[in-house]
């Protein structure tokens, strides 16, 4: 193989022309041209018997050129991409360019990785929040710690309220006809979570163990069930119990129990040090998010569509892991919801071509700045993967090419050096210490809402601290709108 000519022939787009020696191409030929002839039948001769010359005659000389050259190309092209050190981003192009006595020659045209250019990226402008613990954050936190170490008591002496968890059969009717997902039993439900349809949990409270009773609701507007979308309905209920939830007293023999400080005072201490560490952390993100938002906004490169395309399934395949770490695949996510595959996609796309912009202008940025990883930190680098993942060193070498690990830790340090040489202003934090104070009121219902998780009915589950068990279809929209909020 040689290669005659490799040129950049756009900002995207790289053109190489590679010449094949006769004999090379003579070699490829004779063996696809063993296995296409292998069972040819030809007048005279049995199967697969036939000379070449008189084959050939029949058929032309160059028959299977296209075969052959198809056969040869994977190899070519990989050791054309070696030599040249281009980075091609998607399927190559191919054309015969000469046959002659001397050799083949071919022209490749690829989309490559494209010229990036990036200016003013140092001394970027982004503003740090200060890191400041309140005495109400402290509490908030205190008040989950003390929440899951909780116990239920059985309420016997007194209606259902809200922040009670009653234990429930219902059975939804809309005209007088049962509807599908509208019925279940023995199902717990905290009031107040706001897990059901509005009114519904209201409405429960302030009947007690025993009582049989209806719950009239209306169906929102925008409800996911269509034959349902704001309609009226009427639940049939039965309490089965009523639990309440009481939280052990915030006190130096809780901070015994749950942690290796003597006294509350102490424990609080250790609470507001995480939470300063976990701000600066958040504080730190925030900076590299402002400074990722400039170099894409100021960046320019003509990304080729194959190259964005390849990045919005990395996005969607990121997506589906996290939601089967949840009980949930992608293809059953879209079947409940209704949405196709090239919808998502394009809800994806603006993550894509965002992470692919960023990724892009810092590998430019590390070029420009002359970055580099030593085989020290090369070496560190695979050794802290294995101790993360629990792996030995020599697994994570075959899992992972050096050379894009390398990579990543290019991106790595050319962050590093961006944010180092920005321009940043620290800010005061927002008050959110108000809303902390009120907050706990609806603690259960803030972490329902945040831990939505469909399932295979495309129902919502909420954490309980007993088994969890799936809700009813009846609840999804509402479930929906507070996911999005």
């Amino acid at each position: 193989m040689e290669i005659l000519k490799s040129e950049r022939i756009s900002s995207n787009k790289h053109e190489l022309q590679i010449k094949i020696d006769r004999a090379s191409y003579s070699e490829a030929y004779s063996r696809i041209f063993r296995k296409e002839t292998a069972h040819m039948t030809i007048p005279g001769f049995r199967p697969g018997k036939a000379p070449r010359p008189v084959i050939e005659k029949m058929i032309g000389k160059d028959a299977f050129m296209e075969e052959t050259l198809n056969d040869m190309f994977p190899k070519l092209y990989d050791e054309a991409v070696s030599e040249t050190k281009i980075h091609p981003v998607d399927t190559p192009e191919l054309d015969l360019v000469s046959n002659d006595e001397e050799g083949i020659v071919i022209k490749v045209e690829v989309y490559v990785k494209p010229e990036v250019t990036i200016e003013n990226y140092k001394g970027i402008a982004a503003e740090k929040t200060k890191v400041v613990v309140t005495d109400g954050e402290i509490d908030h936190e205190l008040y989950h710690i003390r929440e899951r170490n909780s116990r239920e008591i059985e309420v016997t002496d007194r209606p259902a309220q809200m922040g009670d968890t009653v234990n429930i059969d219902y059975e939804g009717f809309s005209d007088g006809v049962a509807f599908e997902g509208g019925k279940d039993e023995g199902h717990d439900l905290k009031l107040g979570s706001n897990s059901f349809i509005p009114g519904f949990e209201e409405g429960v409270a302030g009947h007690s163990v025993g009582d049989e009773f209806d719950v009239n609701v209306t169906f929102p507007t925008e409800y996911h069930a269509e034959d349902l979308a704001g309609k009226e309905a009427v639940f049939k209920c039965k309490i089965n119990a009523i639990k309440l939830e009481e939280l052990p007293e915030a006190d130096d023999e809780f901070a015994k129990d749950v942690s290796e400080f003597d006294t509350i005072a102490e424990y609080r201490e250790s609470l507001k040090e995480k939470l300063a560490k976990t701000k600066e952390e958040n504080a730190d993100y925030e900076v590299e998010s402002q400074i990722v938002d400039f170099l894409v906004e100021n960046m320019k490169a003509d990304i080729p569509e194959a190259m964005i395309a390849t990045e919005v399934e990395n996005v969607v395949r990121d997506y589906d892991m996290r939601m089967r770490s949840q009980g949930l695949d992608l293809s059953t996510y879209l079947k409940y919801t209704g949405e196709t595959l090239d919808a998502l996609k394009e809800q994806a796309r603006p993550m894509a071509e965002r992470q692919l912009k960023s990724r892009l202008a810092l590998e430019k940025i590390a070029e420009l700045e002359g970055l580099v990883v030593s085989d020290e930190e090369l070496e560190d680098e695979y050794k802290s993967l294995s101790e993360r993942y629990g792996v030995e060193v020599d697994k994570v070498k075959e899992s992972i090419a050096s050379e894009d690990l390398s990579e990543d830790l290019k991106i790595r340090a050319a962050v590093k050096f961006v944010k180092d040489a920005a321009s940043v202003t620290e800010v005061e934090p927002k008050d959110e210490d108000e809303h902390h104070h009120h907050e706990h009121e609806g603690e259960g219902e803030s972490v329902a809402k945040a831990e939505v998780a469909p399932e295979t009915s495309a129902k919502k589950r909420t954490r309980k601290k007993k088994e969890t068990k799936e809700e009813p279809e009846v609840k999804e929209e509402e479930k929906t709108e507070k996911t999005e909020e």
